[in-house]
């Protein structure tokens, strides 16, 4: 029997609800009927999609692999090459849902050393619904047992799995509930992968949250911060504590370096189509020569998958965004995450850039690859600039040694 039901429609909002769950493991967009979707409160709180119900944006997979698109959910059949996130992760919290059949056997890899499924993965969640397993769901494979949960009633009923993983601590909830406290976790940074060894499964709704970001905004002054060069904007911090930019041209940037990090902020636009954006690995002391996350809300026409000049998002002159999510007037939260030559930034917690840089390396972004650490710059772009700043943070790519 397939474990798989089929709808009407493949997208992202479906109203599908929930079997037999109790109501503290079911989030808030679950409990109106929507799945792959964050509230408002979780995009405050830096979540963000990987799996957005309609694509593979954002992951990857070796040839001959079983995963594919169906139902709003990645589903698997059979045994095949893993599948991974094109981004790594260091230290996170993690939620999803599945739907596994009794004879599944695979898992969920953290921490992935290789990607599309070469390398040897360095911590694998087990997910095995068969009552004789020797390593129930939520295991970490070979390492550590998990408590077994009762499965539902149903057999074809979503389950959720939340893991927190921080240096070498996990803990794993199943429904609401802690089934592992883990110590032996390889410390490192890596792809998130998908493995299915053999029978069926789906999943939907996987969420992120980065851990170990840090303010490096005050609320107060512009303590940590300088002007490079020569600027016509103006930069100040107003009352509620926030960030303004205003004209330009200018830059404001930090006076720390950053190489490999997790860039969360939120921003506002005051003015309709203004133009700005957020430089990084940019050269200490030069105006705007980094790459460019672009801040620009507009879109042709009533399609926001085209973007004009770029999108809130993209990487500005290598990679549009797919899709303007965010309005001016409107705080909205962005993600910026750059790991070597690889850049992937969301929007409200949406995935809107995966890029790869395939230049020669140079010192000046703007002309090819770097790598090497830079500051971070906010852009007044033109004289008509206005636009606010604030809950500032920023986290190396890179695991603590010590769960905190």
């Amino acid at each position: 029997m397939r474990i798989f039901r089929q709808s009407a429609s493949l997208v992202v909002v479906v109203g599908l609800m929930l079997g037999a769950h109790t109501a503290a493991s079911i989030s808030a967009a679950e409990q109106d009927g929507r799945h792959n979707w964050l509230s408002q409160q979780e995009i405050a709180d830096g979540w963000l999609m990987l799996f957005d119900g309609q694509s593979l944006f954002g992951w990857q997979q070796a040839d001959h692999a079983k995963w594919r698109v169906a139902n709003g959910a990645l589903e698997c059949q059979g045994s095949g090459p893993m599948l991974t996130t094109t981004t790594r992760w260091a230290d996170f919290v993690l939620r999803l849902q599945f739907r596994a059949g009794r004879a599944y056997a695979g898992g969920l890899v953290l921490r992935s050393s290789g990607a599309a499924g070469n390398g040897q993965p360095q911590c694998e969640i087990a997910i095995a619904e068969n009552v004789q397993t020797q390593w129930p769901t939520g295991s970490l494979l070979n390492r550590c047992k998990a408590q077994m949960v009762e499965h539902p009633k149903a057999a074809d009923d979503w389950r959720e799995l939340e893991m927190r993983l921080e240096g070498q601590r996990l803990h794993v909830k199943l429904d609401g509930r802690q089934v592992l406290d883990c110590t032996d976790v390889p410390v490192g940074c890596g792809h998130i992968g998908l493995v299915c060894r053999e029978g069926e499964m789906a999943l939907r709704n996987i969420k992120l949250r980065p851990l170990g970001l840090k303010s490096i905004f005050n609320g107060k002054d512009l303590t940590g911060w300088k002007v490079p060069g020569e600027s016509k904007s103006t930069f100040s911090v107003t009352p509620e504590g926030w960030l303004n930019v205003k004209g330009g041209r200018g830059a404001l940037e930090s006076e720390g370096l950053y190489g490999d990090f997790v860039l969360q902020l939120d921003v506002k636009v005051n003015g309709k189509g203004l133009n700005s954006g957020v430089f990084f690995r940019s050269i200490p002391g030069q105006v705007m020569n980094g790459y460019e996350c672009q801040i620009h809300n507009v879109f042709q026409g009533e399609e926001r998958t085209q973007p004009v000049d770029c999108g809130t998002g993209g990487i500005f002159r290598r990679q549009n965004a797919r899709k303007v999510v965010a309005d001016d007037f409107q705080w909205f939260t962005l993600t910026i995450h750059a790991d070597g030559k690889h850049l992937a930034t969301w929007v409200n917690g949406y995935q809107t850039a995966d890029w790869t840089d395939q230049r020669l390396p140079h010192e000046n972004p703007r002309n090819g690859c770097r790598v090497e650490p830079g500051t971070i710059q906010f852009q007044g772009h033109d004289p008509t600039t206005d636009l606010d700043f604030r809950n500032i943070r920023v986290g190396a790519l890179a695991p603590t040694r010590e769960g905190n």
